[in-house]
């Protein structure tokens, strides 16, 4: 048996360049893998079957379809007629968040056949069949750290920062339906850049240096505390808790903050749990 993490994700920068004629945006964004996973095992089968210890659950309803779908899809692109039990075995990362949960098991599901199936697939082959499942599922083919640019598919792969902790902090804001391509819509002309911010964070990485809040950057931060309710309740308690900076996670609703060591990350975490509060202390991957 063949057992995988599917990390989630944070976007450490976020611009949108311009709209496309094809209707998506155009963007530039580091996307940076964090230590927070569901757990996907991989068996051989006679057959594509799937099974899971939470029947029922939201979140399994949720995963089941893309997983199924990037199964599929790789029998269909390869001619290959083996089966394969997937189970799934932990569900940790919270679903429509910002934090790509429906898009890092599909790239698990790709990754983990073409090792059981033997496929001899180049990330960059298994990476071109991702993007016809998602924008940001050909990221997760690599993970670590990397420039996304395009609609989110075309992927370049940058040195990792050394280890850094944050803090996410879950709003328990209901699933708004098509919020990603909402979230793109709500945005102006105005709020589009030049990908000035990013190119600074690449050269940073560059060099080595340790991750800070200076260069981190979300362009849909513009409109996401008129667009999710309550969001800025939850940004200031973050603050107020001891969070030095925060951040949206992706399209949100997830925000997080950086840390200086899991200690501090900790205490953060102890506090606004306390209150109620859905939190992760986790690190960079």
């Amino acid at each position: 048996m063949l057992t995988l993490s599917a990390y989630a994700k944070i976007n450490l920068t976020l611009e949108v360049i311009a709209k496309r004629d094809d209707g998506y945006h155009e963007i530039t964004s580091i996307l940076q893998t964090i230590d927070l996973a569901d757990m996907l095992s991989f068996e051989p089968a006679e057959r594509i079957e799937f099974a899971c210890p939470y029947p029922g659950s939201n979140n399994v309803d949720l995963l089941q379809e893309p997983i199924q779908k990037a199964a599929y899809l790789l029998q269909s692109e390869t001619g290959c007629t083996e089966g394969a039990l997937i189970r799934l075995e932990n569900v940790n990362i919270p679903r429509a968040a910002g934090l790509g949960s429906s898009s890092t098991g599909p790239a698990t599901v790709l990754n983990g056949l073409n090792q059981l199936w033997a496929l001899g697939l180049s990330r960059d082959e298994l990476g071109a069949i991702a993007s016809k499942i998602g924008s940001d599922t050909p990221f997760f083919i690599h993970g670590g750290t990397a420039l996304a640019g395009g609609r989110g598919e075309k992927i370049s792969l940058l040195p990792s920062p050394p280890k850094t902790w944050l803090v996410l902090l879950k709003p328990q804001i209901d699933p708004i339906p098509n919020k990603t391509a909402s979230m793109y819509n709500s945005l102006k002309r105005h709020h589009f850049t030049s990908g000035e911010l990013t190119q600074h964070l690449i050269n940073e990485l560059q060099q080595g240096n340790a991750l800070h809040f200076q260069p981190l950057y979300n362009t849909f931060e513009n409109t996401a505390y008129d667009f999710f309710a309550q969001l800025n309740e939850y940004r200031t308690r973050f603050l107020d808790a001891g969070a030095k900076s925060v951040h949206l996670a992706g399209a949100g609703p997830a925000l997080f903050t950086l840390v200086e060591n899991k200690s501090k990350g900790e205490a953060l975490v102890n506090n606004l749990k306390g209150n109620g509060f859905e939190m992760y202390l986790t690190h960079t991957v």
